[in-house]
């Protein structure tokens, strides 16, 4: 991303609604899916400035969390923000042994490079037998539009493509859906209806009774993905999945 975006993005994480709803989904993926017969931390790959392990380090005691990011600035914004265990690097070529971690999650990253098979690879290989990876990525070539230009977005995901390329590296996927489904009309109209020449990315503060009315349709939309199941459409898609456990293949 260009260097305003991560200086937003460290401005309003912490506090807009799109990153605690996503945060929110995320850990509750991890407390759900992590074994706890599996020691081992967890890594964050593509830490922006950090927001998500600020949520996760007290959310999952016992566990550490580390971060890793492409840009050198968000590093050290995330290392001002209280995540002292994050380093440059690329998702594309860990810098970490086989084996390392217990989760990993990528939350809008994987569609900033453009060898995304290569680095679902390095997700397995850096993961422990059992291990859970989290994953979130934009959705729909046809949404595109001046928010990815932004955030110098490579690719925009269906389900069906994701998983397929998830299952290609070798994980066993347990969960997959769209999500933002419930903000999708207001996204699409605003990205494509109403958009204006001066628009960069999303992501910005809204007044409180507009967070406050997106920060409750993120709660509803974890309801409906915790008692309905998958959503049929959305501006992203969000997957759960395991490296098997020695000695088991893929189903």
């Amino acid at each position: 991303m260009q260097t305003d975006e991560y200086l937003k993005l460290a401005e309003v994480e912490d506090r807009m609604w799109y990153f605690q709803g996503l945060h929110a989904l995320a850990l509750e993926a991890l407390r759900r899916g992590l074994r706890p017969d599996l020691a081992g931390d967890v890594l964050d790959a593509g830490c922006g400035t950090g927001g998500f392990i600020k949520r996760a380090l007290p959310a999952l005691p016992g566990r550490g969390v580390a971060g890793i990011d492409f840009s050198p600035l968000a590093c050290d914004l995330a290392r001002q923000r209280g995540c002292p265990r994050v380093e440059v690097a690329s998702i594309t070529e860990l810098p970490f042994a086989d084996a390392t971690f217990a989760a990993l999650t990528s939350l809008d990253v994987l569609v900033q490079v453009v060898e995304r098979e290569r680095a679902l690879a390095e997700f397995f290989r850096v993961l422990k037998p059992g291990g859970l990876v989290v994953i979130n990525v934009a959705a729909y070539k046809w949404l595109w539009s001046y928010h990815d230009d932004s955030c110098q977005t490579q690719h925009r995901y269906t389900r069906p493509e994701l998983v397929a390329q998830t299952r290609e590296v070798g994980f066993v996927v347990e969960q997959a859906t769209y999500r933002n489904f419930l903000t999708l009309p207001f996204v699409v109209a605003k990205r494509k209806l109403f958009r204006r020449a001066t628009d960069t990315s999303d992501v910005k503060p809204y007044p409180e009774p507009v967070e406050a009315a997106f920060r409750g349709i993120m709660a509803a939309e974890r309801m409906w993905l915790r008692h309905v199941g998958p959503m049929p459409a959305g501006s992203s898609v969000f997957l759960v999945a395991r490296k098997p456990a020695a000695g088991k293949g893929q189903s």
